[in-house]
């Protein structure tokens, strides 16, 4: 119902940002409502020219313990948590003075940007949480983009609606799960001996974009960030194409990872089904593209090409005599190249990205009934520390193919095998049952091209036929993890096939 002077809406406002809150105030105010506040928010109201009465004031409390305690009193959170449907809660309104309180305009404390603990709002949160579960008479705005929208509703109809209401208590509550997740984070982080798994893991995510659909189209999709945290994909530029789907952003984010972890030369990458069909280095990006498109022609159409150097002419006349990419991810563009492109392939989606974040954290993945969590996958153990275990020392160009396989095999996933040669992976076996079936796969991929090569298998080989096969496909060297009770069978067999062979001593399996 509108306010009258015989019944005043009161707004009570407590924010850390003060974006739009003079405004809003001042919308109010015109309404007629009265405008209760404190602290720096106050200030700004009353800067403004505009009547607002001191939370000091309202309660007849004073402020105390370094303004720890400013609004824990029953005066505030009585005059929200009120049910004006109740006969005992007006009573005890009338009886204890308590005059009720419609609208609470808060936000808290940046803990995220400034953790630490005289961060940690306790007011705030518990006027957001008393306003968001008495909804149905309050109404609580956490995010100043809300405030248009409020004012609009209150001039129009007098009230907030019942349905405005309960989104708003669903964004207060969100508001305050959020903060107390970057609270308990920041406690483990801080810990002096912290756990690698904590005892509890709490995710604070927000929709960042509705997506087409999901994996089919008969399934929704979006993409979600944790709140509070932009990601690599907020500031993703889209120059041309449709909008991305929940395939092209997970095959672009494999592409785009793969191709800033082949070292400092330019590289390209070209993903198919979230496993690479191609990869390559080169001296300059037209002759890397070229070599990673050869790997598998056939495969890399439909793919997603990810450089990490500015595309150039050069590197186009190579991309416009080969097959259709679906995604182009890539730092930049020389000038004509988003045109050319545009011209060439109408249905290709053309992105620029920042470098892609160091994987860090925890990563997690969804079975029946909970969730697995691991660290963030990554190369523990540099070539420096690999051991060779062969009769055979490998050459130096030898471990420079042995580190480029190695390093493409970390983004395959298993059981992974691949064949590479002077910077380029000639053959990739992937997601088979068995390793020797995958040996087979990445052989003919390569006919041939990987003699005198790297084979890289992300884990041991179990038996000598991975040896042979490997060696049968003309393999110079072969990196492994080690550690198979036949590790001593799989070195005679390499020594037998003079094949140098280096243990890595870490497995990486990709799933």
């Amino acid at each position: 119902m509108p306010t009258t002077p015989e019944n005043p809406r009161r707004a009570l406002l407590s924010v850390f940002d003060k974006t739009g809150v003079t405004e809003l105030a001042a919308g109010l105010v015109e309404l007629g409502w009265e405008l209760i506040s404190s602290g720096g928010t106050a200030k700004a109201i009353a800067d403004a020219g505009l009547p607002v009465t001191d939370v000091a004031d309202h309660t007849g409390s004073p402020i105390m313990l370094g303004h720890r305690v400013v609004t824990l009193h029953p005066k505030i959170h009585g005059g929200i948590l009120a049910d004006r449907d109740s006969a005992e809660h007006r009573a005890d309104l009338e009886a204890n003075g308590i005059d009720p309180i419609d609208l609470v305009v808060v936000n808290l404390y940046p803990f995220r940007d400034e953790p630490g603990i005289e961060m940690i709002d306790i007011g705030g949160p518990t006027m957001v949480r008393a306003a968001a579960k008495n909804h149905a008479h309050v109404g609580i705005a956490v995010d100043p983009a809300d405030y248009d929208g409020i004012l609009t509703e209150l001039r129009a109809d007098g009230s907030l609606s019942a349905d405005s209401r309960r989104r708003l208590a669903r964004a207060a509550f969100a508001h305050t799960a959020a903060y107390d997740a970057a609270i308990v984070s920041w406690l483990d982080e801080t810990d002096e001996e912290p756990e690698a798994l904590p005892p509890t893991i709490h995710l604070a995510l927000e929709r960042a974009d509705v997506l087409r659909y999901g994996e089919n189209p008969h399934q929704s999709g979006a993409r979600y960030r944790t709140i509070g945290q932009a990601s690599m994909w907020d500031s993703v530029e889209q120059h041309s194409g449709v909008a991305l789907s929940y395939l092209n952003l997970f095959d672009a984010d494999a592409a785009w990872r793969l191709a800033h972890d082949l070292g400092d030369q330019p590289a390209v990458a070209i993903i198919k089904h979230a496993n690479p069909c191609g990869a390559a280095i080169g001296d300059d990006l037209a002759v890397a593209y070229q070599r990673a498109f050869e790997c598998d022609s056939r495969s890399a159409f439909g793919g997603i090409v990810a450089t990490n150097r500015i595309i150039d002419l050069e590197t186009v006349e190579a991309m416009e005599a080969a097959a259709q990419a679906d995604v182009v991810i890539a730092p930049g563009y020389a000038d004509g190249v988003i045109e050319r492109l545009v011209a060439k392939r109408k249905n290709t989606r053309l992105l620029t990205a920042m470098p892609p974040e160091v994987a860090s954290g925890l990563e997690l993945r969804q079975i029946g009934g909970g969730y697995l969590v691991q660290d963030a996958h990554h190369f523990a153990a540099m070539p420096s520390e690999w051991q060779v275990v062969t009769q055979r020392q490998p050459t130096e160009q030898e471990l420079a193919d042995a580190a480029f396989a190695w390093r493409i095999c970390g983004h395959v996933t298993s059981n992974a095998i691949v064949l590479a040669k002077d910077g380029v992976a000639w053959g990739i076996g992937a997601g088979q049952q068995n390793r020797v079936e995958s040996g087979e796969i990445a052989a003919s991929k390569a006919d041939g091209r990987a003699k005198d090569g790297a084979c890289a298998s992300d884990a041991f080989y179990p038996f000598p036929d991975g040896i042979d096969a490997a060696a049968d496909s003309g393999a110079a060297i072969i990196v492994q993890p080690g550690g198979s009770v036949n590790d001593d069978k799989t070195i005679a067999a390499a020594d037998a096939r003079n094949v140098a062979m280096v243990f890595t001593g870490e497995r990486h399996f990709l799933h």
